[in-house]
Formats: structure tokens, sequence, C-alpha cells
């Protein structure tokens, strides 16, 4: 039996027509929904970031004080009428300890979640090897790592200035600090913040936001985040200090597709305005 002709072009009219009125309607609440998408995953971001930070530091503050209260001999349940009191040096080794683990401890929740996430992948979603990315040439990288100690320092100067905040040579360490104590806040300083920091905003969190947003927005974007976190009470002099080396990081995460160089960069970075302080001043 042949179709007649006339009934499958009303068929069709009448599908077409259907198909574009939900079409046109999926247009009209398409700005919204990707408004309220974008708002959302950008939530998402902010609160697991927050997370992580807030997990880490709870975590290493009870271990550390439970652990150090073993040790001396203290009861990590007695009332602090009953806790005998701790001197300064003390009182520095373990906020020292604290900020130690709690770097330690940022690593292995990143490291955990992406593990859990994405299994045998999680290497890459962390950029720990090497993923789609435009490049950048390695005398171009060689440059940028030789030359950005002395442009963040001075940058850092011009702020400290700007903001009336005191940063000058020959501080010195807190006397409080025996020598390994002060090895132990070193490495803290130089090594091993930079890490924990970087597996988290430009290997975690970077990641992420590159699900929802263009490379521009993933740089502003953990860039924001990295600038916030490190905001004091009273101050913001330190969060400003920090802008062009948080783009910086962000630029090298896209253009490389690696974690390393930022974790290079941040560590050299560090290490130069450490030995800046500490360096003494000339007579």
């Amino acid at each position: 039996m042949k179709p007649d002709p006339d009934v499958e072009f009303s068929d069709n009219r009448a599908i077409g027509a259907m198909l574009a009125t939900s079409g046109g309607a999926r247009s009209r609440r398409s700005p919204i929904r990707l408004a309220a998408a974008a708002f959302r995953d950008a939530i998402g971001l902010v609160l697991a970031t927050l997370f992580v930070m807030v997990a880490a530091a709870i975590a290493a503050l009870l271990v550390v004080r439970v652990g150090a209260d073993i040790l001396q001999g203290i009861d990590p349940f007695a009332t602090e009428a009953r806790r005998p009191r701790l001197y300064p040096q003390q009182l520095v080794l373990r906020e020292v300890a604290s900020d130690i683990l709690r770097q330690c401890l940022i690593v292995a929740i990143v490291i955990g979640a992406a593990i859990r996430s994405s299994g045998g992948s999680w290497r890459a979603r962390l950029a720990l090897t090497p993923v789609e990315a435009p490049g950048l040439a390695p005398s171009r990288l060689l440059a940028i790592l030789l030359l950005w100690p002395f442009l963040h320092i001075l940058w850092v100067i011009g702020t400290a200035e700007v903001f009336h905040m005191a940063f000058g040579r020959n501080v010195g360490l807190s006397p409080l600090l025996s020598r390994t104590g002060a090895i132990a806040w070193l490495a803290f300083t130089i090594v091993l913040a930079p890490v924990a920091e970087e597996v988290l905003m430009r290997g975690a969190m970077f990641e992420r936001a590159s699900r929802f947003l263009k490379p521009w927005g993933a740089i502003l974007s953990t860039s924001a985040l990295f600038v916030l976190l490190h905001i004091q009470v009273g101050s913001i002099a330190r969060p400003v200090s920090l802008i062009p080396l948080a783009l910086m990081l962000g630029w090298l995460r896209w253009r490389t597709g690696r974690l390393w160089p930022c974790i290079l960069l941040h560590v050299w970075s560090n290490l130069a305005v450490v030995a800046y302080l500490l360096w003494p001043a000339p007579a």
C-alpha cells in the first residue's frame, strides 16, 4: 500500500513545527540555565576549595594537639584549668608542626579524591602527566623561571610601600625556634606550602574550573581563590602582593598542561623572598 503523500507531508510539517517550538523554548531558557549552571559550578569550586583547606586545618590541629600532649605526658582531654601552661617555644613548635601536617593533609585529600573519581587516570586529572595544552618553548619557560623572582620581589616591595607594610632585609627568624624548628619552618615555607597549594589550586581546582570555563576563566578563578586564601585580618597587602604570581602560575598551568612548572616557579619565588628577607642588610 503506497503512503499518501499529503498525509506524510502533513505529518512531517507537524513534527517540524513541534521541534521548532521546543527548540525555541530551549533557546529562550538556555541563557538562564547556563547562568544558573555557571553559578552553581562556581559555588562548587569555592566550596570544594574551602572544604579541603578547613578539613586539613582541623585535622592537623587535632592531631598535633593530641600527639604533642601525649608526648609531653599531658592528658589530651583535660580541661583548660587542669592543663599545665606551655612554654612559648612549645607553642611555636606546635604551630610549625600543625602547618606542616596541614600541607601534607591537603595533598593527601586532593590525591585521594582524584583517585576515587578518576581511578588510574588521577595523575592526568592533576596534570602530573601531560595533558592537552598550547605548549610553551623550553627557552621561554627558562627565561620566566630566571627572571620571575626579581620581578616578584620588586612587586612585593612596591606593594609593601603602598600599603605601608614592613618588608625589609635582615629580618631574622623567631628566636623561639630551635635549629630543628627553623629547618622545619624553612622546609614548610619554601617547599611544602608551594607543593600543597599547587596540587590543590593549579591541579584539582584548575581542572575542575576548566570543565565549565574557558582557559582565561580558569586562570582568573583559581587566581582569585589563591589570593583570597591569603587574606590577613586588617590588611590586604599580602593578597595584593600575590596577584601577579597567581596569574603567572595559572598561565603556566594552561600553556604547559603540567603541574611541575607551577610548583617549580612557586618554590623558586618563595625561596627568593625568604632569601631576600634573611639576607644580611648592607652595613
